[in-house]
């Protein structure tokens, strides 16, 4: 059979998750998981959907991937294709050939799981390796210690602590209430919460949105920021460990988390809250 590349409707992503989340898999490299287009949710459904590819045969989704920005691709496939010949060479010349609607020309990087073929073929092509990255795993088979602060669920009520702790977070962030209730409202976050670290005088100090792909797959922690005053004093560390601790009580079996190798504090933040290095990984890169 044909493998089919589309573009779901909004109404169609679910099909989307359902397939991300049955892939997820501790014995697995780190992947996109459902809880990367949970968060990309926060620009609404139909912006979401737009962004997002999918990749079928005989009915069957074989591969699903986000545009992350206009030069950012991430894919994955399900596990017992991941070598598929076909799939693989598909899934390259998409993404190499502008008129598929992927990707533009230009400069560009495509995420991809290491063990996948797809990387030796963008390389055929011409393409580089990019920056490394440290995937973290923190194991939730034993219990967690408790973070030292004051943690919370972001209810309605405190949202605007959540976007405030976020955009003094990020540089460049837009989250806004308006993007946070959009993000709540996608399917993903019905298995996600966001907490909020708050220190002994009661301001916020940290959040960070943890997703959980389902009881006994891997949970992923995207974003995870301390407010820029509020720095050098540990908060990093403890949102980490409350972040594990969430993902825990919703059955994960594993608390994900993936940054550049050269973030060396985030790296050193994670190892500190518990979280084990993994293997690295490259993106592949397209100069303009």
């Amino acid at each position: 059979m044909t493998i089919a590349l589309r573009t779901p409707e909004a109404d169609g992503l679910t099909e989307a998750v359902d397939a991300l989340r049955e892939w997820q898999d501790d014995a697995q490299p780190i992947q996109l998981h459902p809880g990367d287009l949970g968060w990309f949710r926060r620009f609404g459904a139909r912006a979401t959907a737009a962004a997002v590819r999918t990749w079928s045969r005989d009915g069957r989704i074989l591969a699903v991937g986000l545009l992350d920005g206009p030069r950012l691709f991430r894919v994955t496939t399900a596990p017992d294709v991941r070598r598929d010949e076909e799939l693989a060479r598909r899934l390259a010349d998409d993404v190499t050939r502008p008129e598929r609607g992927v990707l533009g020309p230009g400069t560009a990087d495509v995420e991809a799981p290491m063990d996948s073929p797809v990387h030796d073929l963008l390389a055929e092509r011409g393409w580089q390796a990019g920056e490394p990255w440290t995937p973290l795993r923190h194991d939730l088979t034993g219990p967690v210690p408790d973070p030292g602060v004051r943690i919370e669920v972001v209810r309605p009520e405190r949202v605007g602590d959540r976007v405030a702790v976020q955009r003094a977070s990020f540089d460049s962030s837009t989250f806004t209430e308006e993007r946070w209730h959009a993000m709540a409202a996608g399917a993903p976050y019905a298995d996600a919460r966001c907490l909020v670290a708050y220190d002994e005088r009661g301001a916020a100090v940290a959040t960070v949105t943890v997703w959980s792909a389902g009881p006994g797959r891997p949970g992923l922690l995207e974003p995870l920021g301390t407010h820029r005053d509020h720095r050098g004093h540990g908060h990093g560390r403890a949102i980490a460990v409350a972040a594990a601790a969430a993902l825990r009580e919703l059955g994960s079996s594993s608390a994900l988390v993936c940054t550049p190798t050269a973030n060396t504090p985030a790296v050193a933040t994670y190892a500190s809250a518990g979280f084990r290095e993994l293997p690295g990984t490259r993106d592949s890169h397209r100069e303009g």
